[in-house]
């Protein structure tokens, strides 16, 4: 019924709990789960997961808070990219919350990932927080509309989202749009189109209500759909069928 688009099960958090992990996402109807790439030195521990775990997928990048770790190149996110349960270029970005100071190196990693996703033909996970106008016009200038993707995590106004939707990309909600003080992101989730729109939890963060505080993960995803489903007056069955058949549609390439 449901699938979690983005989620980092790797992390430490999860160390020794996956057969846990597991059976939630069984017992709340959560099918599959894409765990997220931000570094390529934990790469291979991602990719493990997915040829484990018929149930996960991959995907291949760096996240742009991360300004001490090897940067990639385009050829090497093509090279890690062939692979069957690799699903996606990212998480790829701009952040300019947590960084300050001269960041084109990071708009630089950013274009770095939309070419090779471009050249995969996979989709694009983007992060974007303070960045908005950016990332949006290094996408336009980059023909990310040619890979396609999904805007993680979702936090801007209903005309980013719509912007981003005309380059041909999908909008994730995580927990957030449960919290008390979500009312404008509440009143994206209600506007967008269904069939743009995908939902997730980036475990171990960000856990919805009624887990807030709690370490996140995939089988809470649930709840996002449910609050979705009361502002938009449908039901969380009808939120989860529409968003999982959007997440095999745009990563059909792959999957």
């Amino acid at each position: 019924m449901y699938i979690d688009s983005h989620c980092h099960i790797n992390f430490p958090d999860f160390s020794g709990k996956l057969p846990q992990l597991f059976e939630l996402m069984q017992a709340n109807a959560v099918s599959h789960a894409l765990c997220i790439s931000v570094e390529l030195e934990k790469f291979p521990e991602i990719r493990q997961l997915a040829e484990t775990y018929p149930n996960v997928y991959a995907s291949v990048g760096v996240h742009p808070d991360h300004d001490e770790c090897t940067e990639p190149t385009v050829d090497e996110l093509v090279a890690l990219a062939d692979h069957p349960k690799v699903v996606a270029i990212g998480e790829t970005g701009l952040d300019y919350f947590r960084l300050t100071g001269d960041l084109e190196w990071q708009r630089e990693r950013f274009r770095t990932h939309i070419r090779a996703a471009r050249l995969t033909h996979k989709p694009l996970v983007i992060h974007t927080r303070a960045a908005a106008d950016d990332t949006l016009r290094i996408m336009r200038e980059e023909r990310a509309g040619e890979a396609g993707g999904v805007m993680h995590c979702f936090t801007e106004s209903l005309a980013v989202a719509e912007a981003a939707i005309e380059l041909g990309f999908y909008i994730s909600f995580s927990g957030i749009v449960t919290f008390k003080n979500a009312v404008a992101l509440r009143e994206v989730a209600a506007a967008i189109p269904l069939e743009r729109m995908l939902i997730e939890t980036d475990s171990p963060y960000l856990a919805p209500v009624p887990h807030r505080g709690q370490t996140n993960q995939p089988g809470y995803v649930k709840h996002v759909a449910e609050e979705i489903a009361r502002v938009r007056g449908s039901t969380p069955e009808a939120i989860g069928a529409a968003t999982s058949e959007n997440f095999f549609r745009l990563f059909a390439a792959a999957v």
